[in-house]
């Protein structure tokens, strides 16, 4: 009999990729999961001609780095105007960083770039742009990683793929091709879950590979080996890992919303308002969420946004993150009782086309 049930569950897994992988109304998933990949490749192609530009001005006004590294606030202007001969001067107010200034001088070494601010010819403040390293790299991708692709893309990746699974076949009027053949309807539940992890997994960890192969290639090959000796493997796989359950939670809980609601929007918007919250939420209930145990499991943390308003910084709650062990767990637990549920769903499972 198991095996019985395997061979129907593979059926409608093969019969579901193709129009999962290649639906019209699915595209737009593409689109949410491969835009990471473009913005590091236009970063991959910029980062070497800001290079240039460095050299460029390095050569036409030469500076010496000692001394601009050296430049401190309070300093008056003739000793910063040892450094050489800056390649951009303003007067008038002029503001940097949020500090306001009444003239502005940049300098080059032709590897940092130094922007300096003045008040009645002493130094006010001072910027310094160096080039970025490889731990600077992991940390834009973590904050890219953690801010966009699991909170947005995988989450509205998964809507669009799962909640379809039935609903979107209800609409095509279609469903009950399925309904009517000799199969359990826990099978075909089963099958089509399958199918959209299948599809979601090999969408979503491709992108998030390319964009790691991307990260990696702007930097030189000793850097690269010194990465991957160290922690370079062990957060590659996290970050795919992670991915990959994100894709097995939100999977199951889009697929239900599918089944469970007429109009899925409704409990997508509720699911969303609350993951969005989650950041500000005690830590009690924290953990009744997705994107706690997900976070929690990614190697590198994202930092706090500077710029971000002090209120909003009070309102952020700060809570250990659970350990790996639990987050999958926690994860594959609500998997499971979703999928249980959606099962039991699946069984009553009636089609009235005029009124769905």
């Amino acid at each position: 009999m198991i095996k019985h049930w395997a061979s129907q569950t593979l059926a409608v897994i093969r019969l579901e990729l193709r129009k999962t992988f290649f639906a019209r109304r699915g595209l737009w998933v593409y689109l949410l999961a491969f835009s990471p990949v473009l913005l590091f490749v236009a970063h991959l192609i910029l980062a070497p001609r800001d290079q240039e530009r460095l050299d460029r001005l390095a050569a036409a006004h030469p500076a010496s780095a000692a001394v601009l590294r050296s430049i401190r606030v309070g300093d008056s202007r003739e000793e910063v105007e040892k450094a050489g001969d800056p390649y951009f001067q303003r007067r008038g107010r002029l503001r940097s960083e949020g500090v306001r200034g009444d003239a502005l001088a940049r300098y080059t070494d032709g590897r940092s770039d130094f922007y300096v601010l003045f008040e009645n010819e002493k130094v006010k403040h001072v910027r310094r742009i160096d080039p970025e390293s490889l731990s600077q790299g992991s940390l834009i991708f973590a904050t890219s990683f953690q801010t966009y692709f699991l909170r947005l893309a995988i989450f509205f990746g998964c809507v669009g793929i799962f909640i379809n699974l039935f609903r979107g076949e209800m609409l095509d009027k279609s469903l009950h091709f399925y309904l009517l053949t000799p199969i359990r309807r826990e099978i075909l539940m089963a099958g089509k879950y399958l199918a959209g992890l299948l599809a979601t997994v090999v969408i979503f960890t491709t992108s998030a590979g390319l964009q790691l192969i991307l990260m990696l290639s702007r930097f030189d090959h000793a850097s690269i080996a010194e990465y991957l000796a160290g922690p370079g493997w062990g957060q590659i796989f996290s970050y795919l890992a992670v991915t990959a359950l994100a894709c097995v939670g939100y999977g199951s809980v889009f697929l239900a919303a599918g089944m469970f609601f007429r109009n899925p929007i409704i409990p997508t918007v509720i699911v969303l308002l609350w993951e969005s919250a989650n950041v500000f939420l005690p830590a009690i209930l924290k953990k009744a969420s997705l994107i706690f145990y997900l976070q929690s499991l990614c190697p590198v943390v994202a930092p706090t946004d500077a710029k971000l308003p002090a209120v909003w910084k009070l309102l952020i709650s700060n809570v250990e993150p659970a350990t790996p062990a639990a987050a999958v767990s926690g994860i594959i637990i609500l998997t499971v009782l979703v999928l249980v549920a959606s099962g039991f769903r699946a069984r009553k499972l009636e089609i009235n086309y005029s009124s769905d």
